[in-house]
């Protein structure tokens, strides 16, 4: 079943179709939650998606799974670049690199790497670096054209792919005017004109300074009548944001929002007084209206040029208005698409945070509406039907979904348990059956599957414990008291010393990865104690009326470390 939802999962990928895949691989991921494979894929959907968080989240699960993988580092990599941490992103190749040397994918994400984090104080390689670049040639018109022009496309593709090659392209106009939208700085676009450099640190050609006379102050110029009526009017409409600004602080929303409106009246080229009533309807509960300026705000700002963090913050406030206004999981698309906006513009916690919020809130209301009880018990009974005919798998997809459509129904996790004890994934049924415990401690099934799982761990001493937990709730169940049973008896055998060598040693080497062994064993009191019981009976005489230390020496006989003779 696994493999089948990961070949889905892998056409959904390969047609572009990332959220299908994302569906698909976590789909098989339930199925086989120790498969790095169904992690690494669902690693570069995400990072398909932008989604850079869910990549690395992911990316690091398929180390963990698999740390001789070298894929697994090259997913990692890949997504700490999504995420500008250059730094970690290099280390991952190169960890990746150690394990398969000549892998080309490593070489070549660790050269991105390098080269990104070399070249993080540069401005005019900024400029270039990341999907926001063609969002800036689009949205502005003088560049817009361009972009119909393969050779121009070309061109900026190669100076993305290295920003060092600007220096090839500076007598070519539509660069440097596409240079002066992506630094947001209006560019000379005389023919003989060509752009000095920024700084000595980005001149290819250094020459001395030659010393220049002091410049003259010049004298103020004379404001024209539209030009100093144009100041005034700025100067007015900051005072009514300032004053929008205080009467928000103290819950004065009318107020508010009248001096966000006389502001706007004055200056229309300053988007904050937009964004700023918006901020004043999402606090009215007016979500209609917070759109409509958030909207209006985005649209003037591409005219303007203005700071992408203003663009940014005017998306953030539509994606909270929408997620105020969502009824039902579909209703969170939107936003969700609005926060990944936003996020393109300016990578900003705080909208992350609102991200990741939104998809977890849509996944929880989507749980909400595939909740049914009735399918559910229809799906439960075609599981048993599949047990019956000792079809595990498909018994397992049918308790799965059982467990979707109503995920209180202890029934469900415990046959699911008996199908992976069948399966022999003994840890995937402990879990289920634990499950059902803590949704009901009354429900003994839970305790005989829980303790069947342990005994076929071998774990003889807490299988014991889950029996009598469940006696204390029903002392005459059959099936619990068999469990205890057959507990005593390979404690007997063990105590007994009729293990086999091998026997003993499997069941050593398991009992030292008890936490509560290693703990015994550690203290140097109850070494003495061993010490005594081996060459001085008389202390050991006094060590038995201590009841502490029995039942410690009790649990070392249970686990084979100690024999008794």
């Amino acid at each position: 079943m696994a493999e089948e939802a990961k070949s889905k999962g892998n056409a959904a990928f390969s047609s572009g179709d990332y959220a299908t895949a994302i569906t698909h691989f976590t789909e098989a991921i339930n199925l086989a939650p120790t498969n790095h494979v169904l992690y690494s894929n669902r690693s570069a959907s995400y990072a398909s998606l932008h989604r850079y968080e869910e990549a690395l989240s992911d990316a690091k699960k398929t180390v963990e799974l698999k740390p001789d993988w070298s894929k697994g580092y090259s997913r990692l990599g890949a997504a700490y670049i999504g995420l500008s941490k250059f730094n970690d992103a290099a280390d991952a190749y190169k960890r990746g690199l150690e394990i398969d040397p000549s892998n080309e994918t490593l070489k070549s994400g660790l050269a991105d790497a390098t080269r990104s984090r070399g070249a993080k104080s540069n401005p005019f390689v900024d400029a270039f670096h990341g999907p926001e670049m063609w969002a800036k040639l689009t949205a502005d018109p003088g560049t817009r054209v361009y972009l119909q022009q393969p050779d121009f496309v070309k061109t900026m593709q190669e100076i993305q792919k290295n920003p060092n090659n600007l220096n090839l392209y500076m007598k070519d106009k539509r660069v440097m005017q596409a240079l002066g939208v992506l630094l947001n700085v209006k560019m000379s676009s005389g023919e003989d004109t060509e752009m000095k450099e920024a700084d000595d640190s980005n001149a290819s050609v250094r020459k001395e300074p030659e010393p220049e006379p002091e410049p003259e102050p010049e004298p103020m110029e004379e404001l024209s009548e539209e030009e100093r009526e144009k100041k005034e009017r700025k100067e007015k409409a900051l005072k009514e944001k300032e004053q929008g600004n205080a009467a928000y602080k103290k819950k004065d929303f009318e107020r508010a929002i009248e001096c966000y409106t006389q502001a706007m009246e004055l200056d229309d080229e300053d988007i904050s007084y937009l964004t700023n009533r918006a901020a004043v309807y999402l606090e009215m509960g007016k979500y209609d209206e917070c759109i409509g300026d958030c909207d209006k705000a985005v649209e003037r700002g591409r005219e303007l040029r203005s700071d992408y963090k203003m663009i940014a913050r005017a998306l953030t406030r539509k994606g909270s208005a929408l997620v105020k206004m969502a009824k039902c999981s579909k209703d969170f698309e939107p936003a969700i698409e609005t926060f990944q906006k936003a996020l393109t513009e300016h990578r900003n916690p705080d909208t992350l945070k609102k991200l990741n919020d939104a998809e977890k809130a849509k996944k929880e209301m989507e749980q909400q509406e595939y909740f049914d009880p009735k399918i559910a018990e229809e799906e439960r009974e075609k599981g048993n039907g599949f047990f019956k005919e000792q079809k595990y798998p498909e018994a397992v997809k049918h308790y799965s979904e059982a467990i979707k459509r109503n995920p209180n129904d202890v029934r469900a996790y415990s046959n699911r348990a008996a199908c992976y004890t069948k399966l022999g994934a003994l840890p995937e049924g402990l879990k289920d059956a634990e499950k059902c415990i803590e949704l009901d401690p009354s429900f003994t099934k839970g305790y005989s599957r829980k303790g069947a799982i342990q005994f076929f761990m071998k774990e003889y001493d807490k299988a014991m414990e889950t029996y009598q937990e469940g006696l204390k709730h029903d002392a005459k169940n059959q099936e619990l008291l068999d469990g205890v049973k057959r507990c005593v008896e390979q404690i007997n055998k063990a105590n007994r010393g009729d293990l086999t060598p091998e026997e003993l040693k499997e069941r050593q080497a398991k009992a030292m990865q008890d936490p509560e062994v290693q703990n015994i064993l550690s203290d140097p009191v109850m070494r003495q104690v061993l010490v005594d019981f081996q060459e001085n009976p008389k202390a050991a005489q006094e060590h038995t009326k201590n009841p502490m230390v029995m039942n410690k020496i009790q649990k070392l006989v249970s686990a084979g470390i100690v024999q008794v003779r």
